[in-house]
């Protein structure tokens, strides 16, 4: 077993959560549950997980992802706490903490034994046990985060008259992005026994300092230097408009959206993901009066050998350089499909070396250059249902009558410039937007999220509107 203490203090730091404030009573009890005789080391971090702590570190949390299950009837505790018992003895990013290295980067220790806790909450005769549920995933999400100290795993269950109602499962971000996440619930659900497939985490950190690492990440490195040249510094024409509190977020909720992206992506033989990244870069080329657009995708990087169902942090930004403006829907859409392609096959490389690039690159153009474009489609790829039958023109344009904006948030802890999010909704697809008011003025975001949505009606229902057209329907 590897002792966190054998080269010094761990890795002392504590991050918050996603809020202040959300205090809640002691667990009626804690089940203890022990997990021995597993692999266990210490490596520099994944090249996926240092993505993620840069981020964590610079927005000032950790990130919580995970949410609130309600049991069937006759789940009994120790059901709950073998479910736990295979989470931390399958997943080595369950069992995994943080400790100090030798330079300013912490290092992964993975335990190979140890004790997790999994705790019942009681809710009383008069509480409702779906509120107690929410308690305690809230008070699970706000309260700090200690990367050495804790494991990165929070699960508990609701009790109410003896019988369980709910279980709670918050994880740091850490443990897995959105594609492992779905990795897990699958082999959860079908408590598959066979060894985990693919190259875990101390096995990539090592492989990415080979001689075959470098060479992908040399190779990285000049295709993102390439692209920098081609970004130019731009500040959007009008007045500045900034905020206190400074970040703020939005989002639009639109039927619209996914049947137009589904024509536009049959139409052109792309993903609808990367039609919506084209839609993206057309209308904020248009907003800001910017072009060519850089805009960094997510990359899941599982497309590479033996990383397919890993359940680990792989998600990296890439980036492309988008040209889409003064051309047709269609055009932009083949142009995007080509730079995608370019970023996917280098958004595998270590986000050390890129930042550092990308900071001289900033020093020598000027505080108006950026690349802080993220683009997040959180959408499963694999769940598209069977092709319906596309809606008439009527249908289409009524649907988006229907779509809605609000604001969701005001925040100063820091983030990136402008974050696009994908996400599924049982109505449609929610197009989530957050921005720095400092360098993006708030009335934007509206024209914005609702350009995206008219071009892609617009377009889907004209196979020569040009990026410019959108608007027209309305």
């Amino acid at each position: 077993m590897v002792n966190a203490g054998d080269t010094g203090p761990a890795y002392p730091v504590r991050l918050p959560g996603e809020g202040d404030g959300h205090p809640l009573p002691g667990p009626a009890e804690r089940v203890a549950v022990a997990f021995e005789g597993l692999p266990a080391g210490v490596e520099e971090l994944t090249w996926g997980q240092a993505s993620l702590w840069e981020a964590m570190t610079r927005h000032g949390s950790w990130m919580p992802l995970g949410g609130v299950k309600r049991l069937e009837a006759g789940v009994l505790v120790r059901d709950v706490a073998e479910e736990l018992r295979y989470l931390v003895t399958r997943y080595p990013s369950m069992r995994t903490r943080l400790r100090r290295g030798p330079g300013p980067a912490p290092r992964q220790e993975l335990f190979g034994s140890g004790t997790v806790f999994l705790e019942i909450h009681d809710a009383g005769d008069g509480e409702d046990p779906d509120g107690t549920a929410a308690a305690v995933e809230a008070h699970y999400r706000h309260a700090p985060f200690d990367f050495a100290a804790d494991w990165p795993v929070r699960m508990a269950v609701v009790r109410r008259n003896g019988e369980l109602t709910h279980m709670v499962v918050v994880m740091c971000h850490l443990v897995t992005d959105g594609a492992g996440a779905r990795v897990m619930l699958r082999e959860v659900a079908a408590r598959t026994a066979t060894p985990p497939d693919g190259m875990q985490q101390l096995e990539q950190a090592r492989w990415q300092r080979s001689a075959a690492g470098r060479r992908q990440d040399d190779r990285a490195l000049r295709y993102h230097e390439k692209l920098l040249a081609a970004v130019t510094p731009h500040r959007i024409p009008g007045p500045a408009d900034p905020r206190s509190p400074r970040y703020w977020s939005a989002e639009l909720r639109s039927r619209a959206l996914r049947p137009a992206a589904a024509a536009l992506a049959e139409r052109t033989g792309a993903t609808a993901s990367t039609v919506l990244l084209a839609l993206h870069a057309a209308v904020l080329a248009r907003v800001t009066g910017a072009n060519p657009v850089p805009v960094r995708p997510l990359v899941g990087n599982r497309f590479r050998p033996g990383l397919a169902d890993v359940v680990c942090m792989l998600t990296q930004p890439g980036l492309c350089v988008l040209d889409v403006a003064d051309t047709t829907v269609g055009e932009a859409v083949a142009r995007t499909q080509r730079a995608v392609t370019g970023a996917y096959k280098y958004g595998y490389y270590d986000p050390r070396r890129l930042a550092d690039l990308i900071d001289r690159v900033s020093r020598e153009r000027g505080p108006d250059f950026s690349v802080s474009c993220v683009v997040n489609d959180r959408r499963d790829p694999s769940a598209a249902g069977a092709a319906a039958a596309p809606p008439t023109g009527e249908e289409m344009r009524a649907a988006r009558e229907s779509s809605t904006f609000g604001w969701t948030g005001r925040t100063d802890r820091p983030s990136e410039r402008m974050f696009l999010t994908v996400e599924d909704a049982p109505e449609g697809i929610v197009l989530g937007f957050g921005a720095d008011t400092h360098h993006f003025p708030p009335a934007l975001f509206e024209p914005l999220l609702r350009g995206i949505e008219d071009l892609a009606v617009e377009a889907a229902l004209d196979p020569t509107a040009p990026t410019g057209a959108a608007g027209a329907g309305r």
